[in-house]
């Protein structure tokens, strides 16, 4: 368990985060399709092979999120398997290792996350192939009376067998429970919402016996829903986001880093900003970054323009943006 402590120490260290680059391959094909790109599995290849080949990417990045796909293929430029070629440049390779989310059974629309059978076995496999650490990503919606507490419980539990079994077995578990954005809800309600999920999480991962010294949370942040015409200041977003995480998350865990969910890349990147600043001096983990499409959009862009450096800056650029919010320096 202290190579696992140390790990999860290194993937959130100061100044650094997660590249998510773990879209499943219908997620992928639609932000292909969005910028005009036909999704193969050689143009994935090609694209985040471009990605991870930037210059100096391991400054700022501490650990890559693959898909299963991705994982299993080679970089472009150096015919190595993509993990040691993450590896050779001092980033960490992790693996999603959730199969996706589904109806929730007597439960509709509510969804529970998929993937635990066959789940050990896979964790040696791919820990085997040069993974570090994995992913599991819990999805809790809120509508008219929803979420109720079977889904949040359900998937709590789910995220904490897949903990129990990740530790057990040497990855460090990403644990992500995501309270999505979409909806008319406002922040308080998303508050509310997240802090019954949390505290449902922390229990689950305590029955299980799961070290919080070697995990790392991945949460939202506290917002209105994206169809709420709730106006709310960047101060206020970090305020009630703190607020919920030094209530419910205990001090042993290492570090956050949180997920971007529909914001924009520069949202994300000034809401964390703004989370550092005000609680640098009170926050007993690092506050940091696993972003996905706020980290790629911008390269994305350029990348189906043929401009695989404009591509290569845009993403050195979000990546390094990041970098100062979270240490609260921008």
């Amino acid at each position: 368990m202290e190579n696992l402590k140390k790990i999860a120490q290194k993937m959130v260290a100061d100044g650094k985060g997660i590249l998510a680059a773990d879209e499943s391959t219908p997620t992928c094909s639609n932000r292909f399709k969005s910028v005009g790109v036909e999704s193969t599995e050689e143009s994935r290849n090609n694209y985040r092979s471009l990605l991870f080949s930037t210059k100096n990417l391991n400054k700022y990045i501490s650990g890559v999120i693959l898909f299963q796909e991705t994982f299993n293929q080679k970089q472009k430029s150096t015919n190595q398997t993509i993990p040691d070629y993450l590896k050779n440049n001092n980033i960490l390779s992790g693996i999603k290792l959730d199969t996706g989310a589904k109806i929730l059974a007597n439960h509709s629309p509510e969804k529970i996350t998929e993937g635990l059978d066959g789940l050990r076995e896979k964790i040696i496999e791919y820990r085997s192939k040069g993974a570090s650490f994995a992913k599991w990503r819990a999805v809790i919606t809120i509508g008219k009376d929803i979420p109720t507490p079977t889904c949040i419980s359900a998937n709590c539990h789910a995220l904490a067998r897949y903990a129990s079994l990740c530790q057990e077995n040497g990855l460090v578990p990403i644990v992500e429970p995501e309270v999505l954005m979409n909806g008319e809800h406002t922040a308080e309600k998303c508050q509310k919402i997240s802090n019954d999920t949390l505290k449902t999480l922390f229990h689950q991962l305590e029955l299980f016996k799961v070290d919080l010294e070697a995990i790392i949370l991945k949460p939202n942040m506290i917002l209105p829903g994206d169809k709420s015409n709730q106006k709310i200041s960047n101060k206020d977003i970090a305020k009630l986001t703190f607020d919920v995480l030094y209530k419910n998350v205990p001090p042993t865990v290492p570090g956050i880093a949180f997920l971007s969910g529909g914001q924009s890349s520069d949202n994300a990147t000034k809401r964390l900003n703004e989370l550092n600043k005000l609680y640098n001096n009170h926050k007993p983990w690092s506050l940091t970054f696993s972003y996905g499409r706020a980290l790629q959009e911008d390269a994305l862009k350029e990348w189906a323009n043929k401009n695989e450096k404009k591509a290569q800056d845009a993403l050195i650029y979000r990546a390094e943006k990041n970098h100062f919010a979270s240490l609260g320096e921008i």
